[in-house]
């Protein structure tokens, strides 16, 4: 874990904020992904606890420049609160957070600051200096698939994934001189997914595990059905390194792992995908890095 930012001018960095899934773990944070280039700190999803592990890999909320969304199950969307809060009240001078994700993102961008209002009534009564501020601004951008859009010297591309029934679900291509990390979110294998990830640096893929999941649903009958159903929108271990093979990929980065990766399972978890992919494998807990 190398906290804090590239140490190559030029690089990409991708930290793995939070690991996890829905299922609480008081190890692992909602998944989360942190990526760095150029000037800007971009966080692709922020499940549970992401503002902590934001700290914790070595930058404070302020330094956020962008949250980017895959789609808006609960799961990965449910710290996006208090990134819009923590950033704007310790800002000494406020620059609007940018708010990028599928349409249906401004719906519950609204819903979030009307929930918020309290809050900021409090604060602006409270603090002088926030009231001579522009207030708690966001500029939210939907996408869809085939939009490009630039944050700073950094260049997102926007590509449809399968995670039906959500809809819409996109996954991310992101450019920086040259370096490119594909961040896919919550997907089946489908040929949109080829195009995201083909010949980049770095494709970071939420991932589970068949074999536990049907095992530990056995132990719960009556939510057997319901873990079950998990297994037709999410990529396999296996169907990761599948695809991060076709590609020509150069580095597969695991995270989201469902269930919850248990401590020195990692190899046994990193196996799977190595049948299939010859690449270089990162997977571990949360803060988890590399560059490229």
């Amino acid at each position: 874990i190398e906290l804090g930012f590239p140490q190559n001018r030029g690089a990409m960095k991708i930290t793995l904020l939070g690991t996890g899934s829905p299922m609480p773990d008081p190890h692992r944070a909602g998944p989360s992904t942190l990526v760095q280039a150029g000037n800007q700190n971009i966080v692709v999803d922020c499940g549970r606890g992401c503002v902590m592990r934001i700290v914790g890999a070595g930058l404070m909320p302020p330094m956020v420049t962008a949250v980017v969304l895959t789609h808006l199950h609960s799961d990965h969307i449910s710290d996006l609160n208090d990134i819009v809060t923590t950033k704007w009240i310790m800002s000494p001078v406020y620059t609007p957070l940018v708010i990028i994700g599928p349409v249906g993102t401004k719906r519950i961008v609204d819903g979030l600051l009307m929930m918020l209002g309290p809050d900021e009534g409090y604060r602006l009564d409270h603090h002088r200096d926030l009231r001579e501020g522009p207030g708690l601004v966001l500029d939210v951008r939907e996408v869809s698939p085939g939009d490009s859009v630039q944050l700073g010297d950094v260049t997102l591309e926007v590509h449809r994934t399968d995670h039906r029934p959500v809809s819409p679900t996109v996954g991310y291509r992101m450019s920086h001189e040259g370096k490119v990390a594909a961040l896919a979110g919550d997907t089946i294998p489908c040929a949109e997914l080829d195009v995201l990830v083909r010949d980049a640096d770095v494709y970071v893929q939420t991932v589970l595990r068949e074999d536990l999941v049907r095992t530990l649903a056995a132990f719960v009958p009556p939510l057997e059905e319901r873990f079950t159903d998990i297994l037709d929108y999410h990529s396999t271990v296996q169907q990761a390194g599948q695809t991060a093979a076709r590609n020509g990929v150069k580095k597969l980065m695991l995270t989201h792992y469902v269930p919850t990766m248990q401590p020195g399972s990692e190899d046994e978890w990193r196996a799977l995908a190595a049948e299939h992919f010859s690449g270089e494998i990162i997977l571990g807990p949360d803060l988890t890095s590399l560059e490229v």
